[in-house]
């Protein structure tokens, strides 16, 4: 099932994982801290501040590239297994996929599940008052969710 994992993407991930160790970040500030007090070594000359400006930029460029290729394939992968959730629960199909929607279609789906938790949420509590009622009162009723069916993208 597993294809081979390209060469970049091992990288990405190895130095992902490396670079978020408590130990890596000991360093780095161990670094800064020593630039700084080389200052009056170096009579804080223009030199002295390019050296850490020049490291930190470089260091800072090839990281954003690196980390990116990992959070892009750690997104698929969990966006995959929700997809697999979605298709082998009883949840709406028409939810896979919706990460492709634009910005404004999100915003207005989130706002149709919001209204359609609220609603779910009053369904139980008043099944729930009515248990509590008599065990006639609450008939008729599930604990199932009501569907989705507005809520869902068209």
């Amino acid at each position: 099932m597993a294809e081979k994992i390209s060469i970049f993407a091992r990288f990405a991930t190895a130095v992902s994982e490396w670079t978020g160790r408590p130990a890596v970040f000991a360093l780095a500030l161990a670094s800064i801290v020593a630039w700084g007090l080389t200052g009056p070594v170096f009579g804080f000359s223009e030199t002295w501040q390019l050296v850490v400006n020049t490291g930190t930029t470089i260091i800072t460029f090839l990281m954003v590239f690196v980390l990116q290729n990992a959070q892009s394939r750690d997104t698929r992968a969990i966006q995959t297994k929700l997809d697999e959730l979605i298709l082998t629960s009883k949840a709406e199909n028409r939810f896979i996929g919706i990460e492709n929607l634009d910005e404004e279609e999100l915003k207005r789906l989130n706002a149709l599940l919001g209204e359609a938790a609220k609603r779910d949420r009053h369904a139980r509590e008043t099944a729930l008052s009515a248990q509590d009622d008599g065990p006639e009162a609450g008939r008729g009723e599930t604990d199932e969710a009501p569907p989705l069916e507005r809520a869902a993208p068209r």
